[in-house]
């Protein structure tokens, strides 16, 4: 595709890339993925871990994530690198809080956003405008935005009805949609608990019932970025300004307008993120987030900077989440689960030519398989932290061919040489 020579002007540093896997292959590989946690299943008796309640919990749980991956995704493939995505979605919570307790869930999307977009175009005017170092500035937003939504939290809240200084009143939830006619079928092949068939079952009833239309909301999103990234001129003008935005200036691209726009949009998706994780949970609350901005950026890492990618990473996080909101139980099969795919990363990496890597999957990977069989269950308190050691395992070991924009993080002045 080419606008105006730009696509010309990027091929002057060209890439390697992997051969791309078609859609049948990744239909194989999930439906492998599947067998493999029924056995999990199967063996510890640990329902939960394709139940559909499990699926509808990780679907909550991942979507706050994906939005974040997608405001690190804009903002990085125009060069510009936003730490601060932790601070833009607290205030993504506070603006929720504000707007949904008064004027119902939908006001409070609405809000939240808003409220990103203002934390999205401080950070654009200090890395774009004023040229300050991108981590510094994302750091500063991250102090200083938890402390403007508790005071803020303190100035509105404190006097509402239900509310208080560290806390809205209550929110109305978004409306929850379900696929008529599945939901009590597939519950009775689930309560089967016949092998594959019921797991299957299970996570069908969870994607089809009690869904909310934020997750829907959140899908249509993360397709939306891919097409207008990919598929559009304004798209590859976008991502040009991260690869080589010296080129894209010689060729007509307004490199600071595209920044601005990117590190905007990447403000309203952190807040819109924030605004999601209030409204699901049904008030604002003072250290809502816990960190969910920066899972949100290594899953986008974990993603390759890509759409697809990127909500892979989030639903895994997500999903591992559910599994420690589900008891020490569901943990426990996880040790398990976690055994089985660090041998298979290991494989994958030995394939690769990784030896070092791949015999520190393998280590590991048999270590957790003896810490499953050697005990009943998950000391409590290794329960809540345990789901985001997995997936921090699993994506450090496993993300080894990452191709991040050429420029991102670095310094760009108008006029600036190739």
């Amino acid at each position: 595709m080419t606008v105006g020579g730009l696509a010309v002007g990027l091929k002057s540093t060209p890439t390697r890339r992997g051969k791309r896997l078609s859609p049948m292959v990744y239909l194989i590989i999930a439906v492998g993925a599947l067998v493999v946690v029924s056995a999990v299943r199967t063996l510890s008796d640990a329902t939960d871990l394709t139940s559909s309640g499990t699926v509808q919990a990780a679907l909550t749980a991942a979507v706050p994530l994906a939005m974040a991956s997608l405001a690190g995704l804009w903002a990085e493939r125009a060069g510009v690198v936003n730490i601060g995505l932790e601070g833009m979605m607290v205030l993504g919570t506070f603006g929720a809080g504000y707007a949904g307790y008064q004027w119902g869930p939908w006001a409070g999307i609405v809000g939240g956003l808003l409220f990103g977009v203002i934390g999205g175009l401080l950070h654009a005017v200090a890395t774009v405008t004023f040229g300050v170092d991108h981590i510094i500035s994302g750091v500063a937003i991250n102090l200083l935005a938890p402390g403007a939504a508790l005071f803020l939290s303190k100035q509105f809240f404190s006097n509402a009805p239900g509310g208080g200084q560290k806390q809205s009143p209550r929110i109305e939830d978004a409306q929850k949609v379900t696929l008529p006619g599945f939901s009590s079928w597939l519950g009775t092949i689930e309560n089967k608990h016949w092998f594959f068939v019921s797991d299957l079952a299970g996570v069908l009833r969870g994607i089809t019932t009690e869904i909310s239309l934020l997750t829907l909301l959140a899908v249509v999103l993360i397709a939306a970025t891919g097409w207008v990234l990919w598929r559009t001129p304004f798209g590859l003008r976008l991502r040009s300004c991260g690869e080589s935005p010296a080129a894209a200036e010689s060729l007509g691209v307004n490199v600071y307008k595209y920044k601005y726009y990117a590190v905007i949009a990447s403000g309203g998706f952190a807040g819109l993120g924030g605004a999601m994780l209030a409204v699901s949970s049904g008030q604002f609350r003072d250290g809502q987030t816990g960190g969910r901005g920066f899972i949100g950026l290594a899953a986008m890492i974990f993603g390759n900077w890509r759409p697809g990618g990127l909500a892979t990473g989030a639903g895994l996080f997500g999903y591992t989440d559910a599994m420690a909101l589900r008891g020490s139980n569901a943990v426990h099969a996880l040790l398990l689960l976690l055994g089985i795919a660090l041998i298979v990363v290991a494989v994958l990496q030995y394939r690769s030519g990784q030896i070092v890597l791949s015999g520190v999957a393998a280590a590991i990977g048999v270590l957790f398989g003896w810490w499953y069989f050697s005990s009943d269950q998950v000391p409590a308190e290794l329960v809540g932290a345990a789901p985001y050691v997995v997936t921090l395992l699993v994506l450090g070991l496993a993300s080894q061919r990452l191709r991040p924009p050429r420029f991102v993080g670095e310094p760009y002045r108008r006029g600036q040489a190739i």
